[in-house]
């Protein structure tokens, strides 16, 4: 079948594969709105202290009217085998690379937001073929990468308060019974990490681990009443003064987003959706802002990265549902599946990425929260850290699932 424009799949409770080929149509949409876009006077703006600079997002978008080619991307997502699925009734897709060794275990890898399941192209071969990355073709991986409901092919969705814990649910679903992989093992970044400690807390006997990068979250972080403010506000404030700046400084890197999605979704969509250099900006910034690009996006993604990613979302018209992901997991709260400790009793590595994090940041949580089992760090790399750092990810999944824990 053909994944071909916003309508999605009729996707059936089997697996279907599916190539994707979007209509010339929509592509000359796209070129047209980019030829009449109007951009906004950008006075003192030369270190994005305002948001995204306008200079470098005209030049951006001349290079995605003119010279971006998005057949050759899709000749790359579909050099790999995709497939839809319904499961209770929402559309799931998911790329599928099998894994070149002896005795392959599977692994789920789960994105986040602003990302697509093509943030994890780099990973994916180094973890399904790791000989051709001079590794042993014994720590083989069967890889799957599904896009999270509501976002990018996983669409439309057509359910409303779904939350992390509900797409959680759907993985173990996906895995366990739709492809028949019981035990397996799952590694997931932002929201992605939200998803894995799910799994490693209700589904547990599923799982023989999880890993999580650049750091993890409590599941219960949405339980709060106002997280607008309180998610912003973070952890106490520091007494020490630099702390106190180095705190301030990452809360304007990393929050400016969590208002709107969570009070105004829906109403931020409406320009998004009808503005690809709206919607280019609203990404992008995350991706300046994010990443362990030290002021220059492009030292860490190459523009077909980034437009790769915008366009996915883009032509699947999905910011909206992805947005609508930070109100449904307030209003639906999370519940514990069990009383025992510790809450996530999968075995867990986490390797936190200092980048993204705050000064100091408290970690004493950790040992508690999880079956703590490996814990490193990395100087080097951001919030999408296995875009940024695949091999330092690869190495990571390597050791802990194939050496620390080898199945049997």
């Amino acid at each position: 079948m053909v994944w071909h424009n916003a309508g999605g799949l009729p996707a059936t409770a089997e697996p279907t594969p599916f190539t994707v080929q979007v209509p010339q149509q929509r592509l000359d949409d796209l070129a047209e709105r980019l030829d009449r876009a109007r951009f906004p006077a950008d006075l003192g703006n030369g270190d994005w202290g305002y948001g995204v600079n306008r200079d470098y997002l005209v030049d951006l978008m001349q290079y995605w009217r003119n010279d971006f080619d998005w057949r050759r991307q899709e000749n790359e997502v579909n050099a790999y085998a995709n497939y839809c699925v319904e499961l209770e009734g929402v559309p799931v897709h998911y790329l599928f690379a099998p894994g070149k060794g002896p005795s392959p275990q599977p692994i789920l890898l789960v994105h986040g937001w602003p990302w697509t399941f093509w943030d994890y192209r780099k990973l994916v071969d180094r973890l399904s073929d790791p000989a051709a990355y001079g590794g042993d073709p014994a720590h083989a991986f069967d890889v799957i990468v599904p896009s999270l409901p509501g976002f990018g092919f996983s669409t439309p969705l057509e359910r409303t308060r779904m939350a992390i814990w509900d797409m959680a649910d759907l993985l173990a679903r996906l895995m366990v019974d739709v492809l028949g992989y019981d035990p397996f093992v799952v590694h997931g970044g932002d929201y992605g990490a939200m998803v894995a400690a799910q799994l490693g807390h209700k589904h547990a006997h599923h799982v023989r681990g999880i890993h999580i990068a650049p750091r993890p979250m409590r599941l219960d972080m949405w339980n709060i009443d106002r997280p607008w403010v309180d998610l912003v506000a973070g952890s106490p404030r520091p007494e020490d003064p630099a702390d106190l700046d180095s705190l301030l400084a990452w809360e304007r890197r990393k929050v400016g987003h969590a208002v709107v999605n969570i009070l105004s979704p829906q109403t931020l969509a409406y320009a998004l959706h009808d503005s690809p250099v709206g919607l280019a900006a609203w990404l992008l910034e995350r991706r300046h802002s994010w990443s362990d690009c030290h002021g220059d996006v492009e030292s860490v993604f190459s523009r077909d990265e980034l437009l790769t990613n915008f366009t996915i979302y883009w032509l699947t018209d999905s910011f909206v549902t992805s947005a609508r992901l930070y109100q449904d997991n307030w209003r639906r709260g999370w519940q514990p599946a069990h009383d025992r400790t510790p809450v996530v009793q999968a075995p867990t590595a986490v390797t936190l990425f200092k980048a993204d994090m705050p000064a100091n940041p408290d970690t004493t949580w950790f040992g508690d929260y999880y079956n703590l089992q490996r814990l490193n760090e990395s100087v080097e790399g951001g919030h999408f850290a296995a875009a940024e750092k695949p091999d330092r990810i690869a190495r990571e999944l390597t050791e802990f699932f194939w050496r620390e824990r080898p199945p049997g």
